[in-house]
């Protein structure tokens, strides 16, 4: 059983049985989002922008150990949890106009995760496909202006076939950014009325035989 939650723009907490891991925590002071504190064993960066490496922010689940940090394409073996980073773009120029950005999939207590970070890709490369193929949860950027926008994710996520789809990367309250609000993407998916939850419990016993939307209330 692994517990995961949402702490806004595209920062996501999972905690596993033995680790818990965080994806691209943020900058408060870059985001205009307030202060926050969490505590890691592994941080991975998907991209070197202030609202998504705020490693310093992270402290260590152990007194004194700071946590693994993962910036970048790779393999990587870590108290048990298999991460593999993908490399892919921040927009759909092949990276000319932000540069790049990795996906990662993450194995964390028999649950296969995507976190595509800040994508800008409409469309996913055959060899990505590949690597992020037996997806369980997948966290996608729907906010547009800087990633894929709402009505571009379900191309994505077709592409993918995960079993959970939480969106990442969109309007929240107190963010300076100009983003899409998450409705756009919740339209296009057919779940208008979609209520948040605090957190999201995933076990291999527990996932879904057909694709679920989860919308997860920030933290």
């Amino acid at each position: 059983m692994i517990d995961i939650y949402f702490h806004g723009q595209a920062c996501i907490r999972i905690k596993g049985k033995n680790a818990t891991l965080v994806f691209d925590p943020y900058d408060p002071s870059f985001t205009g989002l307030p202060a926050y504190k969490i505590s890691s064993d592994i941080v991975c960066v998907t991209h070197d922008h202030g609202d998504h490496n705020y490693v310093s922010g992270v402290s260590g689940v152990e007194e004194g150990k700071s946590p693994f940090v993962i910036s970048g394409p790779g393999e990587y073996e870590i108290s048990g949890v298999n991460i593999v980073g993908v490399p892919s773009f921040h927009d759909d120029k092949e990276g000319a106009e932000r540069g790049k950005n990795t996906i990662y999939q993450v194995t964390i207590d028999e649950i296969n995760i995507v976190h595509l970070g800040d994508l800008g890709q409409k469309k996913l490369t055959q060899e990505q496909v590949e690597t992020l193929s037996g997806c369980d949860v997948l966290f996608i950027p729907v906010g547009s202006v800087y990633t894929i926008s709402g009505k571009d994710a379900p191309d994505i996520i077709s592409q993918v076939e995960p079993k959970i789809i939480v969106p990442i990367h969109y309007k929240i309250e107190g963010l300076k950014f100009p983003l899409e609000d998450v409705s756009v993407f919740l339209t296009a998916m057919g779940k208008e009325k979609l209520e948040p939850l605090p957190k999201l419990s995933v076990s291999r016993e527990r996932l879904p035989e057909e694709v679920e939307v989860v919308l997860l209330a920030k933290q």
